[in-house]
């Protein structure tokens, strides 16, 4: 892995999960990392965790992906500071929720999906930058899932309303086809910038994402499941291995490349959803 002093970089969900190892880890190579979550009580762990390792640095940045608005403060907020950004990490992801997003999107699409849209969307000047400044490839990494395989359609009409089937397991799958398909399009797009773009599988994970399946099937679907630490290991890698600064639009699991469903990689599909996803965006969007 590569050394990251004077790297900034952005990781979502960083209070708990994987994205607390994956916020903990980078920091560890010399980063400054803003942890986006909604709550700073709930983060204070983990910036405490990162204070006492004795090398990079961490802030927090108030985010709330479920809301539109939220997602747009924390946009201006750091336009504002105007300062590069070398690694934003789209990790913050949930299952088994039900309802909509303040602005009526199903809730795992609008969360997992359209909110790292407008985050991405936003903060693609400041990546920019940041490949520029040091002449090598800034990152977008998206936690997506190999639960991808598992949407065989995507129903426009059916992400704006209320999440249908009861575990929000098929709402949950169309959401990480939907981080695959927006990496793959992210990186036809922004390569000329030299802005990188990857998903990945980190592994099934016992953490706090299935903390909202329905007992007894959480405790049914995380028996056997990995450790933490075990399944950020593929996220820190595609934010900090030098091997892959040549590399864009590609999806990872357990640090090697996979090939994702014919569905995922379907490129006017992944269009389309960028299309519909900037006119969603777009009384949010600066």
């Amino acid at each position: 892995m590569q050394d990251l002093a004077g790297s900034r970089v952005l990781v979502t969900g960083a209070n708990t999960g994987i994205g607390r190892v994956t916020a903990r880890e980078l920091a560890a190579r010399g980063a400054h990392v803003l942890l986006a979550t909604r709550s700073l009580e709930r983060t204070r762990e983990a910036l405490d965790e990162i204070a006492a390792l004795g090398r990079g640095s961490a802030e927090h940045l108030p985010l709330d992906l479920g809301d539109l608005a939220s997602v747009q403060r924390a946009v201006r907020a750091l336009r504002d500071r105007d300062e590069p950004l070398h690694v934003l990490l789209n990790n913050a992801g949930l299952v088994g929720s039900h309802g909509v997003t303040a602005q009526g999107f199903e809730l795992a699409f609008g969360t997992n999906h359209l909110g790292h849209f407008l985050l991405t969307r936003g903060l693609l000047d400041l990546l920019a930058r940041g490949a520029a400044e040091r002449d090598a490839p800034s990152r977008v990494v998206n936690v997506a899932s190999k639960a991808h395989v598992n949407a065989k359609r995507v129903d426009w009409e059916a992400l704006r309303r209320p999440t249908a089937t009861r575990t929000g397991w098929r709402e949950y799958a169309v959401s990480k086809l939907c981080n695959i398909w927006h990496v793959s399009e992210l990186a036809r797009r922004e390569t000329p910038r030299r802005v990188h773009a990857y998903a990945l599988h980190p592994g099934v994970i016992a953490s706090d994402l299935w903390r909202r399946v329905p007992w007894p099937i959480r405790a049914i679907a995380t028996r056997g499941m990995i450790s933490n630490e075990e399944g950020a290991r593929t996220s820190i890698w595609c934010a900090a291995a030098p091997e892959l600064s040549g590399e864009t639009g590609r999806y990872y699991d357990d640090r090697r490349e996979r090939t994702p469903t014919a569905l995922a990689r379907d490129a006017t599909l992944a269009r389309e959803l960028w299309e519909r996803s900037e006119a969603w965006v777009a009384p949010f969007a600066d």
